[in-house]
């Protein structure tokens, strides 16, 4: 596989590593033709396993490499890491304040009022936590591509893999709701699917300005994995231990394995 991924430039890189995501957010979405409703205990545990594999990946995959390339820089080496990390977190906050949207479950959308339609809401809500999964890969394949110490192309093929494998819950995740919205099959797999479309379009963005701005490289990395924590602290786990839920082990259960298959995933082919 890293072979393959040799014989084209990062920007390319990540377009097809994202593409591979954005299929596993089809796939998903694609269980709205086999059944109306999902088990709420099995969503609610690979819920869990999708924020299990965003916090390892944010460390092992983003984190660690970003404090590792700060060693020579004219800050202290634990600056870029921290800042780069609270900003991605304060970035999707004062979006998730800004953008209308409709978290499933909720009953009320949250951001400033707007005509949108429940469907929409919904869409828009799982868009915008695809856009930093999108930007963390398209980074570390631009920090692969430009010989950074403690950056590999096998570790980012690998964060593709992790980010692809949780991305299956969370196609699933919105096609289910927009179809007790009455929505078609069809089309509410196609909305679902759709959610995924950003990620390519903010990966090839990651990657093309890592090339650009070499010396911002660790602040982007840790940028990332701020702004997937947000998402994991936000709306995964709260969203899977909801009230009816909250004293279930299963998404508990699901975080752990998450967290030990992204760790896998990294230390094997990173």
């Amino acid at each position: 596989m890293v072979a393959f991924f040799e014989k084209f430039g990062p920007v390319v890189q990540a377009l097809f590593g994202t593409l591979f995501t954005w299929g596993m957010t089809a796939l998903g979405a694609a269980g709205v033709f086999l059944q109306k409703e999902i088990n709420q205990k099995l969503l609610d545990g690979m819920l869990g396993f999708a924020s299990g594999v965003m916090i390892a990946a944010s460390y092992f995959s983003l984190l660690a490499p970003a404090v590792e390339m700060s060693v020579n820089l004219s800050v202290p080496q634990w600056f870029p890491a921290v800042a780069g990390f609270l900003l991605g977190g304060i970035f999707l906050w004062v979006v998730d304040k800004i953008l209308p949207h409709l978290h499933p479950g909720d009953k009320k959308p949250e951001g400033v009022k707007s005509g949108w339609q429940r469907s929409v809401l919904l869409v828009v809500a799982i868009t915008l936590h695809n856009i930093p999964e999108g930007l963390a890969v398209g980074v570390a394949f631009g920090a692969a591509a430009a010989g950074i110490e403690g950056a590999s192309l096998a570790g980012a093929i690998a964060l593709a893999l992790g980010i692809g494998i949780q991305n299956f819950p969370e196609g699933m995740a919105v096609s289910m709701p927009l179809r007790k919205e009455k929505l078609s099959r069809g089309k509410a797999f196609f909305l679902g699917q759709l959610s995924g479309v950003v990620e390519p379009v903010s990966a090839m963005l990651g990657a093309a300005l890592v090339l650009s701005m070499r010396s911002l490289l660790p602040y982007a990395l840790a940028f990332a994995a701020g702004a997937m924590i947000y998402v994991v602290a936000e709306e995964l786990i709260p969203e899977a231990k909801r009230e009816a839920n909250r004293h279930s082990d299963i998404p508990t259960i699901g975080v752990m394995l998450g967290f030990a298959v992204m760790m896998l995933l990294d230390l094997a082919l990173g």
